[in-house]
């Protein structure tokens, strides 16, 4: 039910939580009744509507907003590579860079690692995903890529699925070295990826705005990767000129503010998940592992 409180299993502390979700009361109310869905088609999911949000974000006196944020959702300062006061907007902050002492890359050749902070779900069959957000929905992958063409070598593929929260890190990082081509935008909405708004529609994946690229690798073949957008993310910043070789861990971009989520897909019998990755998936529930950890394995090495 989507009345129901978001579980996850923190790969750290080995434990089920109860997430914190940032603006919950809205979210429900929007998702949660027909005057609330009314108000997300005329306004919410509008690019119109993140821009404003963006900007009201981006202004100076949104500072005031980052020492209660901190508080309420127990950020560790100690991890910011700036100061927590230097920061000229909440936006600013948002899009904030951490020590890459926090983030340790796992360099083995034949680990693919999480793109991202948060909550991920992976299934080594795409077809395995009817009914994990919404009973009898099954995943569209050929509106996800845009056309047959490009959906067909994924079909049964392998997916993981990271949704990055407000209080998540916001930059997004390369899984494997290989090429990397340039991201392509397939434009769309801009709905909530919470699993509060999942619940009633897993199609947000492939109605929301989102840029697709791919990563032709030796050891995982050609991965595709899915930047999406959300409500008040109607901006994806990327950091490199592209095509070129990228590194594992090589940071890609990062979102403004609010929450996303990027997909990752592999062709099939391409990658051996992590094992609690795939238990936890197994069970509807979300895993949290941060960005530079183990996401998957080469079966072939």
């Amino acid at each position: 039910m989507s009345e129901d409180p978001i579980e996850y299993f923190d790969r750290h502390s080995k434990q089920k939580l109860i997430e914190q979700v940032y603006g919950e009361k809205w979210l429900r109310r929007i998702y949660g009744n027909p005057f609330g869905r009314l108000v997300l088609w005329l306004a919410v999911k509008r690019s119109w509507f993140s821009r404003w949000y963006g900007y009201r974000m981006s202004k100076p006196n949104s500072r005031q907003l980052i020492p209660e944020f901190i508080s309420k959702y127990g950020l560790d300062v100690n991890e910011f590579a700036e100061n927590a006061d230097s920061f000229a907007s909440f936006n600013d902050f948002f899009v904030r860079r951490l020590k890459p002492a926090t983030r340790p890359i796992s360099q083995a050749e034949d680990v693919a690692i999480f793109p991202a902070d948060g909550r991920h779900m992976g299934f080594k069959d795409l077809s395995d995903l009817e009914g994990v957000f919404v009973k009898g929905q099954s995943f569209d992958l050929k509106n996800l890529f845009g056309s047959v063409e490009a959906a067909a070598p994924f079909e049964r593929g392998t997916i993981v699925i990271s949704r990055l929260c407000p209080v998540d890190y916001h930059r997004f990082h390369y899984p494997c070295s290989g090429e990397a081509s340039a991201p392509v935008l397939i434009n769309g909405g801009l709905s909530s990826v919470n699993p509060i708004a999942l619940r009633r529609d897993l199609s947000i994946f492939w109605q929301n705005k989102r840029n697709l690229s791919y990563i032709d690798t030796d050891e995982f073949g050609r991965i595709a990767s899915f930047e999406v957008g959300a409500t008040c993310v109607g901006s994806m910043t990327y950091q490199k000129s592209l095509p070129s070789f990228v590194e594992k861990g090589e940071e890609k971009g990062f979102f403004s503010f609010g929450g996303s989520s990027v997909l990752t897909l592999f062709e099939p019998e391409r990658i051996l998940l992590a094992d609690d990755l795939l238990e936890h998936s197994a069970y509807n529930r979300e895993l949290y592992a941060r960005m530079g950890e183990t996401m998957g394995y080469c079966p072939n090495k």
